[in-house]
């Protein structure tokens, strides 16, 4: 695990530990909630939460199923046991994706330089894919003043680049 920190008041930049993550597609939300024990919500940006896994619907039919590391064998078997009398798509991204975690009073200031979306109203404990600059990330809104940034592992140097400058100018009161 790399843990690297951006300690620009007033916001903090870490990227957190790996975890097991799971793009999840289908059309039977409720009997797919039994078989994980994790309600699915069919409302866009309404994260569940339930025994360290989390399950934010992205889209129409679409999830995305974060847990620990330790959690793997175990989801990766629920999914091939569902697999089996569901049509469903459900492929391990874990490595695909890394997250960061931005916290701070000026967390929203720092992801407004390159995201679009009014933050504001994302309410505590729901998700949202939005961009930052041109970049594809998932968001969740932990706290009043935490977020999570989720960015696929090839773009996150990028992004990190730029949470970083806008960091800096924003301690320096730019």
């Amino acid at each position: 695990m790399t843990v690297m920190t951006a300690p620009f008041a007033p916001v903090t930049i870490s990227e957190l530990p790996p975890s097991t993550r799971f793009s999840l597609r289908t059309a039977d939300p409720a009997a797919v909630s039994a078989g994980l024990g994790l309600e699915l919500s069919s409302k866009i940006g309404v994260r569940a939460a339930a025994d360290g896994r989390t399950a934010l619907c992205l889209g129409p039919g679409e999830w995305l199923i974060e847990a620990p590391e330790t959690q793997t064998p175990a989801l990766t078997a629920t999914f091939s046991g569902l697999e089996a009398r569901l049509p469903l798509s459900a492929v391990e991204v874990s490595d695909r994706e890394i997250t960061l975690a931005l916290s701070g009073p000026a967390v929203l200031d720092l992801l407004a330089t390159g995201c679009p979306r009014d933050l504001a109203k994302l309410a505590v404990g729901s998700g949202c894919r939005t961009l930052f600059d041109t970049v594809q990330v998932v968001l969740t809104r932990e706290a009043e003043d935490r977020l999570h940034l989720t960015v696929w592992r090839s773009f996150a140097p990028h992004i990190r680049a730029l949470l970083d400058i806008a960091a800096r100018e924003l301690a320096a009161g730019l």
